[in-house]
C-alpha cells in the first residue's frame, strides 16, 4: 500500500528544467511556498492515457480550478526536461507546468517510486494527485495499488468535485471550419463573446468533407457542437447562444 501523506510537507528536490535553452533550477519553496498547488504525477511523458486523458482533462480544467483558489496545476513526470517540454509542446498543454522528475527525487520522495522494468521503463512515478497548500498536502487521491495502470482517482474532475463541488465544467465545443470562411469567423466570434473555448477544425488539415458529412449530415461550414450536441451553423449557434441567455 502507498502511504497517504496528507498533513506533511512535500519533499525537498530541485528541478532540473530547461527554458530558452538554458538549464533553470527550480527548488520545492519555487513552486509551493505561499501557494495552493494542484500536482498530478503520471508514469511517463506520451504514454496512452496519460496523454489521452490524464493531460488534456487537466489542461481543460486549470482555468476553472484557479477560479476556485488554485494558483498552479503542474504534471510531475520521472522524464527529463526535453521530454517533458516536447510533450507539452504537443500536447498544447499551456494551462499546465510540466515539471521533469528525471532522477526520479520527487517520486522517491513522495513514496511513490516504483518499478516499471517489466515495461523497459525503469523506476517511474506510480499515478496520483494531489493539493498542497504553502508546501503542506492536503488532500491526496492514490491510485490502488494493483496490476497495470489504474486511473480512477487522479483524474481533474475528481480533483476539482474535491476543491469546488458546485463548480461548472466547461463546455465541450468543437467548431468545424475552413479558410476564409466569413460565417466560419462569425461563428468564433460569437463563441468568444460568449467566453466560450473551443477546439477548431480545419478542412483539409484536420478532416474531410466526407468526415464533416459523417457526422453532422451536412457539407457547409461552419458546424458547431457543444456538449455532443450538433447546433449547427452560424446561425443555428446565434439562436442557440441567445435561448441560452434567455434561460
Amino acid at each position: 500500500m502507498f502511504e497517504n501523506r496528507e498533513g506533511q510537507k512535500v519533499p525537498q528536490v530541485t528541478f532540473r528544467t530547461r527554458k530558452n535553452h538554458e538549464w533553470v533550477d527550480v527548488s520545492t519553496n519555487d513552486i509551493f511556498k505561499g501557494k495552493t498547488v494542484v500536482v498530478f504525477s503520471l508514469p511517463g511523458a506520451f504514454t496512452p492515457t496519460c496523454s489521452s486523458t490524464h493531460v488534456p482533462r487537466y489542461n481543460q480544467l486549470t482555468p476553472v480550478l484557479k477560479q476556485h483558489g488554485v494558483d498552479e496545476v503542474i504534471c510531475v513526470s520521472v522524464n527529463d526536461a526535453f521530454v517533458m517540454n516536447e510533450w507539452q509542446k504537443e500536447q498544447k498543454a499551456f494551462n499546465v507546468t510540466f515539471l521533469p522528475d528525471g532522477n526520479g527525487d520527487f517520486s522517491r520522495g513522495m513514496g511513490m517510486l516504483v518499478s516499471k522494468s517489466d515495461l523497459g521503463f525503469g523506476d517511474r512515478s506510480w499515478r496520483y494527485s494531489m493539493l498542497v497548500k504553502d508546501g503542506v498536502v492536503e488532500k491526496m487521491f492514490i491510485e490502488p495499488n494493483k496490476p497495470g495502470d489504474p486511473f480512477e482517482v487522479s483524474d481533474a474532475d475528481t480533483m476539482l468535485a474535491h476543491i469546488a463541488p458546485n463548480a461548472a465544467r466547461p463546455l465541450e465545443v468543437t467548431v468545424f471550419t475552413r479558410e476564409g470562411c466569413e460565417f466560419c469567423v462569425r461563428a468564433k466570434g460569437m463563441l468568444h463573446d460568449a467566453g466560450i473555448q473551443f477546439e477548431e477544425l480545419v478542412l483539409n488539415r484536420d478532416y474531410t468533407e466526407a468526415s464533416l458529412r459523417a457526422v453532422s449530415g451536412r457539407s457547409t461550414v461552419p458546424q458547431v457542437f457543444i456538449n455532443g450536441q450538433h447546433i449547427g451553423g452560424s446561425e443555428d449557434l446565434e439562436k442557440h447562444l441567445a435561448e441560452k441567455k434567455v434561460a
